[in-house]
C-alpha cells in the first residue's frame, strides 16, 4: 500500500517545492520609532531619498497606523495580527510567544511554508521572542553607543542614567550599529540568492531612536537655523491629564532634568538629531535597496517598510510616544510590490494588524483563521478605494478610534469606567489643538465613536 502511495506523495513534494520556489522573496524593513516626516509623505525639510525611491516604485499608506505606541508591544500585535487589550500587549516588554502562546506568528508562517526566516537587528522587541520561528538564530550588532569622550565620560559618570540624548561625531556609517546592520544584511541577501528557496528577511533598524546618535555627516544636513519648536509646543487646550505624560523614556538619559520642560536649546538640538538619525537610516535602507537591484532580486523581491510606531518632537509638551494622540499612533509603511502598483498612495485608514493577512495574499499563501487584521492588497489594486472605517488602538488605560474626520479617545479605569475623554476634528484641527468632547454640539459624535470603539477594540 506505502509502496502504490509513494509516486503520489513523491509528486506532492515535488509540486510543493516548485510552489515554494516561484513564491516571491520579501525583504521586511522596521524601523524603530519613525514618524511618517519624510519627502514621501510631504515633508521636504527631511532628507530621505532612499526612502523616497522605495515609495516611487510602491505604494505609500498615508494614514497607517500602529495599534500600540510602544515597541514591544506594537511589533507583538504586527506579528500576530491580534489587537492589543487591556491585558494582552500592555507594555514596551510585550511577548507574542508569552501572550498569544496558540498563535502562529508571521515569520513562523512563512518558515513553514517553506521560507528561510532570518531576523537581523529589532524585529520582535527581545531577540528570544519567537526565536524558534525563525531558520537562522536573531542576529543583533554589538556596537558602541557613542564616540566623543565627553558622550563616554557622561554615561560613565552619571548613576543610573544611559549617556547624553544626542552626539554627532565624524564616524563611518559602520561605526555605530545600524551601519554594521546594514553590512549583515546584504551578506545574507548575496548568500540567500544563491539557494532555491524564498527568503523572509526582516531587518529592524533601530535609530530614530534615543539616544539621537548619527555620523556628523546627517547632522550637517541640516541647518541648525532653520531647526524650530513645533507650533503645538504646548498642552492641548481641555486636553485631561490622562492624556499628558511626563516623558519617562527621555528622562533617562543624562542632561536631560528629571520633570518640566527640557531648554529651548536641547529641544531644537534633539530634533535635529532626530532628523539626522533618520537620514542616518535611510542612507542604510539605501544600500539594502542597491543591493537587491545588484544581485538581480529586485524583481522578485516583495519590500515592506514601517514604522513601529509614531513619535512625539515636543508637540503637546511630549517626547517619545506613550499616547493616544495621532503623533503617536500615526506611522509609515510603504509596500512594493515587483512589477505592480508603482508610484501611487492611498489615503485609506489602515491598521498594523493588516501587514500579516496582506503579506500572505501578495505571497499565494492562506490567512490563517486567528488573523484579525484584514488583507490590504485591494488598496494596492486601487488606492482610491474607501477602505476601513475607522482604525483602533490603544495605550495604558486609553482606547482610541481614528476615523477619516475624528480622533477619540477614552480613559477607563481598572472597573471599566470612562473617567476622561477626547475628541478632535481632523478636518479642521489636524494637529489635535483642541479637546473638543465636552462641547455640547458634539454629543451626538462622541457617543456613536464611543459605540463603535467599544464594539470593535480588543478585549
Amino acid at each position: 500500500m506505502l509502496r502504490a502511495l509513494l509516486p503520489l506523495l513523491l509528486s506532492l513534494i515535488s509540486f510543493s517545492a516548485i510552489q515554494a520556489a516561484d513564491r516571491p522573496n520579501v525583504l521586511f524593513i522596521a524601523v524603530d520609532d519613525l514618524r511618517p516626516e519624510l519627502g514621501c509623505y510631504g515633508k521636504s525639510h527631511i532628507h530621505s531619498p532612499n526612502i523616497d525611491r522605495l515609495a516611487s516604485q510602491g505604494t505609500v499608506f498615508e494614514r497607517a497606523y500602529c495599534m500600540v505606541p510602544t515597541c514591544g508591544a506594537s511589533r507583538a500585535a504586527l506579528m500576530t495580527s491580534i489587537r492589543p487589550a487591556p491585558k494582552r500587549f500592555v507594555t514596551h516588554l510585550a511577548s507574542a510567544e508569552q501572550e498569544v502562546p496558540n498563535i502562529t506568528t508571521l515569520n513562523t508562517y512563512f518558515k513553514d511554508a517553506g521560507y528561510t526566516t532570518i531576523s537581523n537587528g529589532k524585529i520582535f522587541h527581545h531577540p528570544s521572542d519567537n526565536a524558534k520561528g525563525w531558520t537562522e538564530e536573531p542576529w543583533r550588532p554589538r556596537a558602541p553607543s557613542y564616540k566623543l569622550p565627553e558622550s563616554i565620560a557622561a554615561r560613565k559618570t552619571t548613576p543610573k542614567r544611559r549617556g547624553p540624548a544626542y552626539e554627532s561625531a565624524e564616524v563611518e556609517d559602520d561605526f555605530y550599529g545600524d551601519g554594521k546592520l546594514a553590512n549583515k544584511t546584504i551578506e545574507d541577501l548575496r548568500r540567500l540568492k544563491e539557494q532555491d528557496e524564498p527568503f523572509f528577511l526582516a531587518v529592524g533598524f533601530f535609530k530614530p531612536h534615543l539616544p539621537f546618535v548619527a555620523p556628523k555627516k546627517y547632522w550637517d544636513l541640516y541647518d541648525p537655523d532653520t531647526i524650530s519648536l513645533p507650533e503645538t509646543y504646548h498642552r492641548p487646550k481641555n486636553a485631561p491629564d490622562a492624556a499628558i505624560h511626563n516623558s519617562g523614556e527621555l528622562r533617562a538619559y543624562a542632561g536631560i532634568p528629571k520633570k518640566g520642560p527640557v531648554s529651548e536649546e536641547t529641544a531644537l538640538n534633539m530634533i535635529r538629531g532626530y532628523y539626522a538619525c533618520v537620514s542616518y537610516t535611510d542612507a542604510n535602507i539605501g544600500k539594502l535597496l542597491d543591493e537587491l537591484d545588484r544581485l538581480e532580486l529586485a524583481d522578485n523581491t516583495i519590500v515592506v517598510l514601517w514604522g513601529d510606531h509614531g513619535w512625539n518632537l515636543g508637540e503637546h509638551t511630549l517626547w517619545c510616544k506613550h499616547s493616544c494622540f495621532e503623533t503617536s499612533m500615526h506611522a509609515p509603511l510603504i509596500v512594493k510590490v515587483p512589477g505592480k502598483y508603482a508610484g501611487q498612495k492611498t489615503a485609506a485608514l489602515t491598521e498594523f494588524v493588516d501587514v500579516y493577512p496582506s503579506l500572505c495574499q501578495l505571497c499565494g499563501l492562506d490567512i490563517p483563521a486567528h488573523c484579525q487584521g484584514e488583507s490590504f492588497v485591494p488598496l494596492l489594486k486601487d488606492p482610491s478605494a474607501t477602505g476601513k472605517p475607522f482604525a483602533i488602538g490603544r495605550f495604558g488605560a486609553g482606547d482610541t478610534i481614528r476615523t477619516d474626520k475624528f480622533r477619540y479617545t477614552e480613559y477607563s479605569s481598572k472597573q471599566a469606567e470612562v473617567y476622561a475623554k477626547m475628541l478632535y476634528d481632523h478636518q479642521r484641527d489636524p494637529q489635535e489643538d483642541t479637546n473638543i468632547a465636552r462641547q455640547p454640539k458634539r454629543q451626538e459624535a462622541v457617543d456613536e465613536l464611543s459605540e463603535k470603539l467599544n464594539k470593535n477594540k480588543g478585549k
